[in-house]
Order: structure tokens, then sequence, then C-alpha cells
């Protein structure tokens, strides 16, 4: 069989050597509507909680018309996610100071600071993509069996997880993946600690930012359940809810990005990372997020080119690219083992059962 390791590995620097001539310059220029569509969720999730003080004096059976206002501000929650993730990969806030409260602000529903962000996802993540050394990667079947592994195999998609569980999981994944990160940088920082995926460490400033910008989203969140008076209703439909569905909505993308991919030596983009397709409104709300691979060869392009790249992946390199419908991509992830036993087989917790990655060697393109 013919498989892709039997290939010519490419690195993203390859890719985007020779693609770059075919995109236009201003795929690549700063982009302000992207700042204004992340000021913009901040007035909803403002705006909901000014609402949502006012509960009290609504009758019972009328809470449920804020349900449809909880929903937006889920929606708000993802896309501050994607576009503070697009704002720190881009020059479009030139000014330092003022990029990093913008961040701060982006990340506070999702508890990252900004500075572990850029050192988590930027630096780490991106350069050493679905490798031995990622911090995003899936857990390997050899790793100490600890409570960070454990969470992972009890509440994220595989063809073992319990459906409750995976409910439960969608919500907070999220919160456990920045809590491992967090507490390990902050109470350790010697990258040995087992129960991170990846332990990494970063510089004493970075450490000091982090532990900083962490005590501001404590504040900020302090204040938002201040202003709502702690009122169980007010919180749940309007603090709770919104994070639980717009954290269970960024999960179902993330999870998709590289989790059912191989792992790789060579950070080949094409070979460790997946794209997918969704409904064109979900592509216009949320930045052309389902365009991962694009994003992994150009992090700092102007989401709305992705398309374009795409196009020239489709046509350069049509036999390496992954591209899948998401439901697809979900249902491999729910027909696999979530453990690497190896760079392109899967197992589960007991490290028994042995799956060849389901992409592996395959052209998905179109599929």
């Amino acid at each position: 069989m013919n498989t892709l390791e039997q290939k010519t590995w490419m690195t993203q620097a390859d890719y985007a050597k020779k693609l770059r001539l075919l995109l236009p310059p201003e795929a690549f220029l700063p982009d302000t509507n992207k700042l204004w569509i992340l000021l913009i969720n901040l007035v909803i999730m403002i705006l909901g909680w000014g609402i949502a003080n006012h509960l009290d004096d609504w009758n019972w059976y009328f809470l449920w018309l804020y349900l449809p206002l909880a929903l937006v501000m889920a929606n708000s929650v993802i896309v501050l996610l994607f576009s503070t993730h697009d704002l720190l990969h881009s020059r479009t806030v030139k000014n330092p100071w003022l990029r990093q409260i913008i961040s701060l602000l982006g990340f506070t529903m999702l508890w990252m600071p900004p500075t572990l962000w850029k050192a988590v996802h930027n630096r780490e993540h991106h350069n050493k993509t679905n490798s031995s050394e990622d911090p995003d990667r899936n857990y390997l079947d050899h790793q100490p069996e600890n409570w960070g592994k454990w969470i992972q195999n009890a509440f994220v998609p595989s063809a073992e997880v319990n459906p409750i569980l995976l409910f439960i999981g969608m919500g907070h994944a999220w919160g456990v993946h920045t809590f491992r990160n967090l507490t390990s940088v902050l109470l350790f920082n010697n990258g040995k600690a087992e129960y991170p995926v990846v332990a990494f460490t970063v510089s004493g400033k970075e450490r000091r930012a982090i532990a900083m910008e962490l005590l501001m989203i404590i504040a900020i969140h302090a204040t938002i359940l201040t202003y709502l008076e702690f009122h169980p209703i007010k919180l749940l439909l309007s603090y709770f809810l919104p994070i639980w569905i717009g954290h269970a909505g960024l999960m179902f993308y993330i999870y998709t990005n590289h989790m059912v991919c191989r792992m790789t030596s060579v950070n080949d983009p094409l070979i460790n990372s997946l794209s997918i397709r969704v409904p064109k409104l979900f592509d216009l709300l949320h930045l052309n997020f389902s365009y991962h691979t694009e994003h992994h060869i150009f992090p700092g392009i102007n989401s709305d080119y992705a398309p374009m790249v795409q196009e020239l992946l489709k046509t350069h390199y049509p036999e390496r690219f992954n591209l899948l419908n998401a439901g697809k991509a979900w249902e491999l992830m729910m027909q696999t083992p979530r453990h690497y036993k190896n760079e392109h087989t899967f197992t589960d917790w007991s490290g028994n059962k042995s799956v060849n990655c389901p992409i592996l060697g395959i052209n998905l393109t179109d599929r």
C-alpha cells in the first residue's frame, strides 16, 4: 500500500513558500474588521448581562424568552475565542499594551491569559503540531495514568466514551485544557509535570504576566457575578449557560482539528491537520475556523482568504489534503480510541486495542 508515510514529508514553510506567490498581497494585510467583530461580541455579552439583571422582575413563565439571547451570547463566546485567536496571529493591533488589553477582554470568558495562549498555542502548538512535543495532541498510551489522561479518556469523543460523560465533557473540556496548562506553568514551570499532555516552560517575565492576567480575569468574572447579584436564575441563564454552550461549540471544532489525524515527527500540516466543511452560515459567524489546515500553513492570513488557500491545496496537493464534512469527521472520532499507541495507531485506556488512523494514506478531499 502506498501510504503517506512512504511519501516525502513537507514542512509548513515548504507549503507557504509555494502557495504564497499564488495569493493576493491583501490576504496578508491586517484586517480591522476582525477587531470590530471582537468588540461587537463583547458588547453583546455586556448587553446580555444587562438584560439578565432584570430577570428577577419577570414572571417565571416568561423566563424561556431569555433562551434565544443565551444562545446568541454562547455564539459570542465562540467568536471571542476565534477573533482573539486571529488577533494574536496578526499585526492588526500594533500597540503592545492595547493588543494585550483587547486580547485579555477577548479571552476572559475562556479563562485564558493571553500570554499563556501565545505560549501554548502560537509557540508550542504551531511549531510542534501533533508531534510528541505538542501540548494539544492526544495522550500517548505509555504516558502515566494520571487525572489529566483519565479526563481525556472519559470525556472526549471516542469509540469508548459514555454518551452522558461526552455531553458533560463538551461544556467543560476547554476549562480542563486551560487548567492543566495554567497550573503547570504557574505552579511548576519545570517541564516535568506529568498531568498535562506535554509540559512546557515559560520565561520568568511570561510567568509573571500570566499570573497578573489571571488575577484580572478573576476580577472581571467576580464583577460579573456581583453585578448579577449571585442570583441563581440570572447566573444560570446569562453566565453558565452561554459559557457551557459556547465552550461546547468551540470544542466541536477543536476536537476535529488534529485528534483523529496521525502524529508526525515533521510538522506537515496536510498530514497532521484536518479541515472540515460546515454550513456557510457557521463559516460566516466563526471566521472560517473550519479551514484549519489552511490556518496552519498561513497562521497570520486574513481568514477571509482561507477558502482561496483551500482551493490551492485541492489543486496542488489533492492526494495529501484532508477535507471532510463535519459530520464525517465526528463519526471517525466516535469510531476510534483516543490515545496514540504510535504515530499512526490509536489505542484505548487498556492498551489492548489497535486501530489504524482512519485517514492514514487515504485521499479524503471532497468526501
